[in-house]
């Protein structure tokens, strides 16, 4: 193969020279079209806006009532802190096992079984969670972290 058979990439294009004249192949308009709201200089319009139909986020029905103060937990179970092998579980535990995203409040619920002690520290506990975490021996302790206080 010689170098002049070589041919460039296809991503490689050229730039659209706007406004030099007819033999640029955008002259006249300069790619813009004719008349209109777009035609003109300094023309833009507005995030979401369609051109006068109704915006999409106006046609979508709405419903109900979005509380914006609503405490959103990540869900532990009991049976996920008996396979975690552990004596002491908090936020920071769980995060690096996958159990749960960073910045967010965790509950304990009471699906399973567990037989070990476990000092577990969440955000808030379910009575049948509490009452198995302190059956086996272990501590049910509610966190109060600036996370929290920011929530409620």
């Amino acid at each position: 193969m010689e170098l002049y058979q070589l041919k460039k990439p296809a991503s490689v294009k050229k730039r659209k020279r706007v406004g030099c004249g007819n033999a640029s192949g955008t002259g006249k308009t300069a790619g813009r079209g004719q008349k209109g709201q777009m035609s003109r200089s300094g023309s833009r319009s507005r995030v979401g806006f369609e051109g006068g139909q109704m915006p999409l986020q106006r046609r979508i029905p709405k419903r109900g009532f979005n509380n914006i103060f609503k405490k959103e937990y990540q869900l532990i179970n009991v049976s996920q802190l008996e396979k975690m092998n552990i004596s002491t579980a908090d936020p920071d535990v769980f995060i690096k096992a996958g159990y749960m995203k960073e910045d967010s409040l965790v509950k304990i619920l009471g699906n399973g079984e567990i037989t070990k002690a476990i000092t577990v520290t969440a955000d808030a506990f379910s009575k049948s969670a509490q009452e198995k975490i302190e059956k086996t021996g272990g501590k049910a302790i509610i966190r109060t972290s600036s996370k929290k206080e920011k929530a409620e």
